[in-house]
């Protein structure tokens, strides 16, 4: 009997252990550090697990080889996954910009449905259950972990990467793959809060705003994104704060954002709404501009950084002054200071040298029988379901074990 030990019981892990434990006459052996196993996946979509994107195409991941988590995803696809999962009883959602959620709303219901699994297929699930070093062995690989040794014919290493320490975040898999001559690109926390000077965010702490984002390096877009924005104590979160945090923890220095709050509109359709207002409204305060437009206290602060007398009447403001303002919610920058760390990300930006892999199976090139998925690879997506999705592929193509 084959022996198939799969080490990390995050979401990549768990999927490959479920495919080896599809062949006959195979053991499967699931190896989990933590006391439980997917509790980086409890965690994400706010804990209600945005489990995949229907548009979960190329142009939405990133590493050094651009292309190589193409015949993960077109073997797997964001279709595949959904049926896979409503097979295994599991109701979905589709919300906003194709983001799929469990009916639900809870992360629960995507592990439970996945731990019913492994205990069908008859998976040894192992907590708490560190292992400490791998060895190329003359027949398969040796598994040493602080309950002893296992002998492993197929080796699947999935433990994810460096970001959210709390949840399960470690640097094991690229320790443990170093001395099978495995190398790593540099890391970066990516999926992670934006730090700027906080004077402005201080005063919006909580606020939240549908907005664009941009990253700029002088006149320069380097990245983008659209959706929610949330101030916090010290800088940006939100979705579209997510979507330019790679670039931003990647980017180098004297980098800028900037904030369009008005992002379905045109400068001159703002500036006629605001013309409106002030032939409507002569008496009211300048700090009024923006009421019924943006969130009280993120329009007083856009009058506030236009440079308008906050007390002075609207009918008194010049159109000059109004293009100030609407300049300022469509343009409102913040320097970048740079990102949370790694304590703090979704996701690593960078991992193990995909060079290492064949990219039509995941196993390694020079260490036959050694396959690695998920997040530990140089492969990270965008926010929004993006990141599920190539752990589901990439665990799925690895625990097929090259067949």
């Amino acid at each position: 009997m084959e022996t198939v030990i799969v080490i990390g019981g995050g979401a990549a892990g768990i999927m490959a252990a479920l495919t080896a434990a599809e062949g006959e006459k195979r053991r499967v052996l699931l190896l989990e550090r933590q006391q439980r196993i997917g509790r980086k996946l409890l965690a994400t979509g706010n804990g209600r697990c945005n489990l995949t994107n229907t548009g979960a195409t190329l142009e939405h991941y990133h590493g050094e080889q651009a292309d190589f988590a193409a015949p993960a995803l077109a073997k797997f696809s964001p279709q595949d996954a959904l049926d896979y999962f409503h097979a295994l009883g599991l109701m979905t959602v589709e919300e906003y910009g194709g983001r799929v959620y469990p009916l639900s709303n809870s992360a629960n219901s995507v592990v439970d449905v996945l731990r019913f699994a492994l205990e069908k297929r008859g998976v040894e699930v192992r907590c708490a259950c560190p292992v400490r070093s791998i060895a190329r062995q003359d027949r398969g690989y040796s598994v040493v972990t602080d309950e002893g040794s296992l002998a492993a014919d197929y080796l699947i290493v999935a433990c994810g990467g460096a970001a959210g320490a709390k949840l399960g975040g470690v640097m094991d898999g690229y320790e443990l793959l170093k001395p099978l001559g495995h190398k790593r690109t540099a890391l970066h926390p990516a999926l992670v809060q934006l730090i700027t000077p906080p004077e402005y965010p201080r005063a919006l702490k909580g606020v939240r705003a549908d907005g664009r984002l941009r990253l700029l390096s002088g006149s320069e877009t380097l990245a983008a994104g659209e959706g929610e924005l949330q101030f916090t104590d010290n800088g940006l979160s939100g979705p579209a704060a997510f979507d330019v945090s790679r670039a931003a923890a990647t980017a180098g220095e004297g980098l800028t954002l900037s904030m369009n709050f008005f992002r379905e509109y045109s400068a001159s359709q703002v500036l006629a709404l605001l013309k409106q207002r002030r032939e409507s409204y002569p008496q009211l305060e300048s700090a009024q501009l923006f009421t019924g437009m943006l969130h009280n206290r993120l329009g007083k602060m856009q009058v506030k950084y236009a440079g308008l007398p906050q007390d002075l009447a609207l009918g008194k403001l010049s159109d000059a002054q109004l293009e100030q303002a609407v300049q300022a919610a469509m343009d409102f920058r913040l320097k970048l200071l740079g990102t949370e760390g790694f304590d703090h990300a979704q996701v690593t930006a960078g991992g193990i040298k995909t060079t290492g892999f064949n990219p039509e199976t995941l196993e390694s090139w020079f260490m036959p029988g050694l396959f690695v998925c998920g997040e530990l690879l140089d492969v990270d997506g965008d926010c929004g379901g993006y990141n599920l999705q190539w752990a589901w592929s990439s665990g799925r193509l690895a625990g097929r074990l090259g067949t």
